[in-house]
Order: C-alpha cells, then structure tokens, then sequence
C-alpha cells in the first residue's frame, strides 16, 4: 500500500487526488475494489479496511459531501492511466510538412518529377509547402512563379486543396497545399496512382534519380539570404 511518504519518495504524485493519509475528512463514502457500495463510514475506518487488503484509499470525488473514495492499488492505476495517455498519443495523427522547390523556369520533365513527389505526399497524408526560387532578374518577374503555383494548384485539384496562398517570402514564393481526405485514405482509394491532370505520379518517381538539384525536405528549410548575382 502507497502512503503519502512514499507517493513522496517517487517524486510526488502525478494527478490531483489524494490517498491514504493525505484524506483529511472525518468520514468518506467508500467503494469497495469492485465497485460496490461499503457505505459511509470514518475516516480511520476506511483506512483500516484499506490497510487490510494491502490496497490505497483513493479520494475520487472530492467535492462530495461526503468525500467519495475508492479501494485501489494506486501504484498501478497512475501506470495504466500513464499507459493509456501513451497509446492515444500514438494513435494521433500527426501533420508533418514536407517541402519541395522549384524554380520559377523549369523544364517540363523536372517539373513532372517534382509533382510527382508532391502527389505522393499528399497521398500519405502530408501537406506539402511548395516553394519558388527567384534568382537574379527573376525576382522582378513574380508572375512566373504565380502561374507555375497555379498550374500546380489546377493539376493537383482532386487530391489537395490550397491551405496557404501564393505569397511572396523575400526572394521566394510559397504556397502550402494539403490532402484532401484523410492520411492514408487516398491510397486505399487507389487516389495515390493518380498525378493530378496533368500527369501519373509512378513514372515521375521513376525519373527521380535523374532529377538534378533540389530533393525533397522533411521539413521546411530557409533559403539562404545572400544575394544572387544578376544573370
């Protein structure tokens, strides 16, 4: 059975309930290990029954009148609670950002490419921050960047939508797309085969290894801030 100097002794107790000794009322409403109803009885009384059967006196409904507790091995309620809170973290879905570049001229085989990795993304389940590089004389013609975001945007239709408009970031321009469905349910629906209009993902990721330059990040990376000479 855990008394409060041992709750202490471990680093304190986890939660807002009180146990044993730490139960300052004169009486309490006890519940049986099981659940069932013992009834009011002292505070000393429902310690004793406590002590009796190697378990704790767990306060659960403090605000009772009286006092509501529970016999339990508190020890192994907090770890099965810290065990369940684990789970449900696990079984969270979490978003994770992936980011591809482009350049604002890019020919039409690596463009292919790239989208292909940005509809497998999407089929995954990720967003997907796309970012256009500006260098030189290109920085003073936005408009190409603005067109390729919305070729991209067009072509990728059935699989995400625009969660962050083209924007310009210093010398870049960024758009941010996310899946449509849920993760994984574009694949399951077949979805991932598809390259959006304009074309088929699975011979874009064939080209990959013959890409030149920007692969794809994890996560979103900061282009560097010096500035390119002109071309």
């Amino acid at each position: 059975m855990l008394t409060s100097a041992r709750i202490a002794n471990q680093g304190g107790p986890i939660s807002d309930l009180r146990i044993n000794d730490q139960i300052r009322t004169k009486e309490v409403r006890l519940v049986g290990p099981a659940g069932e109803q013992v009834g009011i009885v002292s505070i000393d009384k429902a310690l004793q029954l406590a002590a009796d059967v190697d378990l704790d006196l767990v306060e659960v409904a403090p605000t009772a009148r009286p006092p509501v507790c529970k016999l339990m091995d508190y020890g192994k309620y907090k770890y099965e609670s810290a065990q369940k809170a684990r789970a449900s973290r696990r079984n969270q879905q979490q978003t994770v950002i992936k980011e591809m570049k482009l350049r604002p001229k890019i020919d039409k085989h690596d463009y292919e490419t790239k989208k292909g990795h940005i509809v497998r993304f999407l089929t995954a389940g990720d967003k997907v921050k796309i970012t256009i590089m500006f260098r030189g004389r290109e920085q003073s013609r936005p408009e190409l960047g603005r067109r390729l975001l919305d070729k991209l945007a067009e072509e990728l239709a059935d699989l995400a939508i625009i969660e962050s408009a083209a924007k310009q970031d210093g010398r870049n321009m960024i758009m941010v797309v996310a899946p449509i469905r849920p993760k994984g349910e574009i694949a399951k629906s077949g979805g991932g085969r598809k390259g959006g209009r304009g074309g088929d993902a699975e011979p874009a990721e064939a080209a990959a290894s013959e890409a030149p330059a920007e692969a794809p990040s994890e996560q979103p990376a900061e282009t560097p801030a010096e500035t390119t000479p002109e071309a």
